[in-house]
């Protein structure tokens, strides 16, 4: 398999080509190598949260000051990890993601100028 530009279709832009190129594949691989653990992490501490609801439910009504008890808490932590997890996202994505899809898209832009 070669690493064909995009312009190299006579037609226009050859979007297979993009897609199979080496760039795009290790843009993809990137992502998914930060996603796919992280969406693993959350939807396990999710899991765990509701069981501990379903279950332990002495565990999770025990106070830890005043009216907070831990299922409070670990409620609270849901939101917490959510907005970690997505200023994480965005801090990953601007500094190894974006460079190389900002790459990719000047040159089909490029590449579309030519067509």
């Amino acid at each position: 398999m070669t690493d064909h530009s995009p312009a190299d279709s006579a037609d226009g832009i050859d979007y297979i080509a993009v897609e199979e190129s080496e760039r795009f594949r290790t843009l993809k691989r990137t992502q998914r190598s930060f996603i796919f653990p992280l969406a693993a992490f959350f939807l396990i501490w999710y899991f765990v949260y509701v069981l501990l609801g379903a279950f332990a439910t002495d565990f999770m009504a025990q106070r830890v000051w005043g009216d907070i008890t831990v299922g409070l808490l670990l409620g609270l932590g849901q939101f917490v990890t959510t907005f970690a997890i997505t200023m994480g996202y965005v801090a990953f994505a601007n500094r190894k993601l974006d460079p190389i899809a900002t790459e990719i898209r000047e040159e089909l832009e490029k590449a579309q100028g030519h067509a």
